[in-house]
């Protein structure tokens, strides 16, 4: 059996959801498990051309074949209008192979978002980032209110998953909450997927 990884696949255009899918790597990898970060291509009325297998800078684009394998999956998008950024869901949407497998069933998943104020809709978007996650069968997991900074946390931080509000000009960084809330997510889809990795074995 090949070597467990949790996939941190996210879309990220000011770098706040890349910090948090850094964070959440650094959950994974204290769990004992590694941590693949992976984004995905943009999209627009311009997006024809064939794009190059890693960007300039930055996390390479995922494969559907490193989605497929994954252990465990975090799905990050900032939030764009209370859902899910365009270039995420398209990706998703290009691989119903998988659906058709049932190459994701039974895996665990959970989500993680940024938005630029504190009611910029982070949990609409985190909800909508489910939906498809459910349609594949995965078990969906988020943070448990027994990690006390759900309840301390005056910026980002939901039971749904990690958050971060990240201002008008993008300029907060990640809060010392969304920080750990962030890590305790990471870690809690690393030992779920290892979890659930014994009982098959």
């Amino acid at each position: 059996m090949a070597a467990p990884y949790v996939l941190i696949l996210f879309y990220s255009r000011s770098g706040n959801v890349a910090a948090l899918a850094k964070e959440i790597a650094h959950g994974c990898e204290a769990a004992g498990v590694e941590a693949k970060r992976r984004t995905v291509p943009p999209v627009g009325p311009q997006t024809e051309a064939v794009l190059p297998q890693v960007p300039n800078t930055g996390a390479p684009y995922c494969t559907v074949d490193e989605l497929r394998h994954a252990s465990a999956l975090a799905l990050g998008s900032p939030s764009r209008f209370g859902s899910i950024a365009a270039p995420l869901k398209c990706f998703l949407e290009q691989h119903t192979e998988l659906w058709l497998e049932g190459a994701l069933v039974g895996k665990p998943a959970g989500v993680f978002t940024s938005s630029s104020t504190q009611h910029g809709g982070q949990e609409s978007t985190l909800l909508s980032m489910m939906v498809p996650l459910l349609h594949h069968g995965m078990l969906i997991t988020g943070i448990p209110y027994t990690h006390g900074e759900l309840n301390s946390t005056e910026s980002g931080g939901t039971p749904y998953g990690p958050s971060h509000v990240s201002g008008l000009h993008n300029d907060k960084p990640l809060s010392e909450e969304e920080v750990k809330l962030a890590r305790a997510f990471g870690h809690r889809l690393a030992t779920t997927a290892l979890a659930l990795r014994s009982k098959q074995s």
